[in-house]
């Protein structure tokens, strides 16, 4: 089967994303693969789609448990088999882990994902060596580099365990990296000769910006997740206290929010979790130390009330956002003091990591404070030019739509450096400020720094003036601080040659942000496709609310935001018309597609719509014969098992066909079936309480019976039931 009809069949897609087609060809020709590819990007299905084409099992390893549940639930929503994935990991009781090798055994397994603890467990190890598979993925595989910014120690002996099992290839997946994590991650898996494939790091769709952290932050915050009724949120804090906080004035305020961090026990986590993505809170307020395993495609917006630790972080979180290419804002409340706070927490750290802390921390600096194009100074640092002319989602930043006001501020930075050299380089940047301002106390004075002549040279200007300007010129190094006497400012050769020879130095003054500017940035960060019906589309996310409830799945395990909006583009009332929809294929339509059709159909005739002609596809009647065939069979007292099959049906499709049968006013006769399942006394038993129920619910006669019968039984006793009585 070629790369495209698989791509159709399993995920209902007609065409790749980016770099996927390349990657995918080159682990189906069995290469050691590289992939570095941003949040969003489509990196899942780099690996997941060659699994499900290659013969064997292939292994994922994740350090993430919730997203490992989360792609698990995703990929048994697009096959008829449960068994397709599987997670192994410490979560499991014995008879599940049974199951999982059972179904690895027997060739039904496609993917399975692991920790990499889980990995190290002999029993494991032995298994997989007798097993056919097929290659070993490693996501988030940044981990492994102590120059990343998750790295993990259990990531380093993956090599060794790999080998172990299978001489298979090796495929390395991260959604961020800069050169000398690129490096360390090819030398520890031991794959150097890896074919690397690199993805543009630009979210075109992801509009960026950083507001001044002040004391109405909380005010801000709400205002803005106010302005968004019904869309999700992500918003990160850098403590569990914080977390706390924020979400209990959000909820007070009215708006659906839960906190999430390590401090919660795992069921509160995971009910949390499952909020958010079965969309019963709109919020989530997190701890960034806390990797939300989450991959929900439709985030609309990522609020940093508290700026991370690197860039790297800020661009994985905020990369959280509009995956499916819909909208997605990302705002950053930043204040310097949360600089030297997270400072603080280095000074206890060895100098070697304190050393790549500060370094990393001062590029988090530069970006917020920048006056250029934001996306310009982000792709830079993952090594990537931008044209921020013509580039895609070039004015979709703060800096780019709302210029900073900017002066000439040369003889300013002179003033300052040389302030810097005459106090023979022992101060931290406050007391500069109190240098430059003429403001004594008694670290001025013990230094007699009071009585020299440049002490007040910048009194005409307000030391915030001075702060400011101090921290432009260590972004582009003129200063820098010193690691080994922590926070103390350091003149560079740059800045001792600018007092010789200045050059044009243009200062960005702060730009403050009123309600007006933020409005029109709202409305236009939108990016929506085409025009669907919105109040279709409100309806079917109702019914996808239902149906996932009742499958107990995620929405958008049911169907994606872009299939909806496309369902209400095109409306589909047939399966066949369905299974064109995006994103949706032949699998997902039988599956989900019938309460979708019906609804549909229904907006469609109240509403006078016309639908567009070219998806009208003339019915086969293919539906009348296999009614038919259904009826003649069951007459012959054929087993249901072989009618199924003999049809290519599963059972619980087969019962469907026989409830659209019986639902629509025929007779059908399987009794002889119901007897090898039930005896006569509990055929009574359900025949009353069908006659006496509120509704034919199945799920309320489960309830009822706590457990007595399965669902097929009381299925195939409601048909019996409906049989009997109504027809």
């Amino acid at each position: 089967m070629d790369i495209y009809a698989s791509l159709k069949k399993f995920f209902g897609f007609s065409q790749f994303k980016g770099l996927q087609e390349d990657v995918i060809t080159s682990i189906l020709n069995d290469n050691d693969t590289f992939v570095i590819m941003p949040t969003g990007g489509g990196k899942s299905l780099c690996y997941q789609l060659p699994a499900l084409m290659k013969e064997g099992t292939a292994i994922v390893i994740s350090p993430l448990i919730a997203l490992m549940k989360n792609q698990v639930d995703a990929l048994r929503g697009i096959s008829e088999n449960h068994g397709i994935a599987h997670v192994l990991n410490s979560s499991l009781n014995k008879s599940e882990v049974h199951q999982v090798m059972s179904d690895i055994s027997s060739g039904i397994t496609k993917l399975l994902y692991v920790a990499p603890e889980s990995l190290i467990k002999e029993e494991y190890v032995d298994f997989l060596k007798q097993q056919k598979i097929s290659f070993v993925a490693i996501d988030e595989a940044h981990c492994i580099s102590e120059w990343g910014h998750d790295f993990r120690p259990e990531y380093r002996n993956l090599k060794n365990i790999i080998k172990q099992i299978d001489n298979v290839p090796v495929i390395g997946l991260t959604a961020t990296a800069t050169e000398k994590v690129q490096e360390d991650i090819l030398k520890t898996l031991g794959i150097t000769g890896a074919k690397t494939f690199k993805a543009s790091f630009n979210r075109p769709n992801l509009f960026y910006e950083v507001r001044p952290k002040t004391k109405e932050v909380e005010k801000d915050i709400i205002r803005f997740v106010r302005q968004r009724p019904g869309k999700s949120g992500i918003i990160y804090c850098l403590s569990r206290k914080k977390v706390e906080e924020i979400a209990q004035v959000l909820q007070v305020n009215g708006i659906k929010a839960v906190p999430y961090h390590a401090g919660l026990d795992a069921k509160t986590r995971a009910k949390h979790q499952d909020m958010f993505l079965m969309e019963d809170c709109d919020v989530v307020v997190a701890t960034i130390a806390f990797g939300m395993g989450i991959d929900k495609p439709d985030v609309r917006f990522v609020i940093h009330h508290d700026i991370p630790k690197s860039l790297e972080s800020y661009y994985q979180e905020t990369g959280r956002a509009g995956r499916d290419d819909g909208e997605g804002y990302c705002l950053a409340f930043y204040a310097y003091k949360d600089i030297e706070k997270l400072e603080k927490f280095m000074a206890s750290k060895p100098v070697a990591e304190q050393e790549i802390g500060h370094a990393l921390l001062q590029e988090v600096v530069g970006y917020a404070e920048t006056s250029m194009s934001r996306r310009k100074y982000l792709l830079h640092y993952f090594g990537e030019e931008f044209d921020e002319v013509n580039g895609k989602g070039a004015d979709m930043d703060d800096n780019t739509r709302n210029p900073k006001k900017k002066h000439e501020a040369s003889d300013d930075v002179v003033k300052l450096l040389s302030v810097v050299r005459d106090t023979k380089e022992k101060y931290k940047s406050k007391e500069i400020v109190n240098t430059l301002i003429g403001k004594e106390n008694a670290m001025l004075n013990s230094h007699k720094t009071h009585l020299q002549p440049f002490f007040g040279c910048g009194k005409e200007k307000e030391g915030s003036y001075w702060m400011a300007l101090l921290r432009q010129i260590l972004v582009v190094n003129l200063i820098r601080k010193e690691i080994e006497q922590y926070g103390v400012i350091k003149i560079t050769q740059e800045g001792l040659n600018f007092i010789e020879n200045p050059y044009s130095f243009m200062m960005t003054e702060d730009h403050v942000y009123s309600e007006e500017d933020t409005s029109d940035i709202i409305t236009n960060a939108k990016n929506s496709g085409g025009a669907a019906d919105e109040k279709l589309v409100k309806m079917l996310k109702d019914l996808r609310k239902k149906v996932a409830v009742k499958q107990g799945v995620p929405p958008f395990a049911v169907f994606q935001d872009p299939s909806l909006d496309d369902m209400a583009l095109k409306y589909p009332i047939t399966l066949e018309e369905l299974s064109k929809v995006h994103g949706v294929g032949e699998g997902k339509a039988r599956k989900f597609g019938r309460e979708f059709l019906t609804l549909i159909e229904k907006y469609v005739e109240d509403n006078d719509i016309t639908r567009p002609d070219d998806l009208i596809v003339k019915s086969t009647g293919v539906n009348s014969g296999l009614k038919l065939y259904i009826i003649q069979n069951t007459d012959r007292k054929l087993p249901l098992m072989d009618i199924a099959s003999s049809k290519g049906l599963e059972m619980p499709e087969l019962i469907k066909e026989m409830e659209a049968i019986v639902y629509s006013g025929t007779k059908l006769n399987i009794d002889y079936a119901i007897e090898d399942l039930v005896d006569e006394d509990q055929q009574e038993e359900i025949h009353e309480y069908f006659m006496e129920a509120e509704s034919d619910k199945i799920q309320d006669a489960l309830d009822e019976f706590d457990g007595d019968y399965d669902e097929e039984e009381l299925r195939l006793m409601r048909i019996k039931f409906i049989s009997d009585v109504a027809n």
